[in-house]
């Protein structure tokens, strides 16, 4: 008997990860109904590798059972997809949308792996992470100006794009001794904004819990 193909929207995903909150923020900022399946990164599902047998890794977009990859690809195509689906995250104005994207785009290729180098490092290699990182949020903070959200007055795709690491500026502190609160006073202020509405709330976790998860990381690496 031939698989049912499943309808509407799925994402496959893993409860901490930043960039699969991205998805679960957007979808809930649309209104956007969807079905949530939650995957063990240690023993890669079947679906999970059918649907990003590139990568291998989540979140995956399930729509009408085709796959989107890569989070901020799937929340571009939820405002293509949808364009009844207001608000639409991505600014209509082709030079805003591109700057929105460069800034997106700078979120992934800095924020992450600078993040993971303050808790994963010791010496030198935490302080040159220190430094970076400090560098990095003080450059997101002169993007985001004096205007209440990166989108301007409402949540937009750079707000989106970022909020999620705002759980994890705590273990940034404690591991690498980063104070957001101190360092960019502005950002921390946006970061309190954002974490007022509720497709934030419900989407990202307490960033205790989120130290937690990091603490049991570096004792599965044997990382003291």
């Amino acid at each position: 008997m031939a698989e049912e193909k499943k309808q509407g929207l799925q994402l496959l995903d893993f409860w901490v990860s930043p960039f699969g909150q991205r998805c679960r923020i957007a979808m809930d900022e649309k209104g956007l109904a969807y079905e949530y399946l939650e995957q063990d990164l240690g023993n890669k599902s079947e679906l999970l590798l059918r649907a990003n047998p590139v990568h291998k890794k989540i979140p995956v977009l399930l729509h009408d059972g085709r796959p989107v990859c890569e989070s901020l690809v799937i929340v571009q195509y939820l405002d293509e997809a949808f364009p009844a689906a207001a608000p639409a995250l991505l600014p209509a104005d082709p030079y805003a949308r591109a700057q929105a994207r460069f800034w997106a785009d700078y979120v992934d290729k800095k924020l992450y792996d600078c993040g993971t180098r303050l808790w994963k490092l010791k010496g030198d290699g935490q302080a040159q992470a220190r430094a970076e990182m400090v560098e990095i949020l003080r450059t997101l903070e002169g993007a985001l100006g004096d205007g209440p959200f990166f989108g301007g007055d409402a949540l937009g795709f750079v707000d989106v794009a970022l909020v999620p690491f705002t759980s994890w500026f705590l273990a940034y502190d404690r591991f690498g001794g980063v104070s957001v609160e101190k360092e960019c006073p502005r950002l921390a202020a946006w970061a309190k904004r954002c974490a007022e509405r509720p497709s934030v709330a419900k989407n990202l976790y307490p960033p205790e819990k989120v130290y937690d998860f990091v603490c049991g990381m570096k004792k599965r690496l044997g990382i003291e």
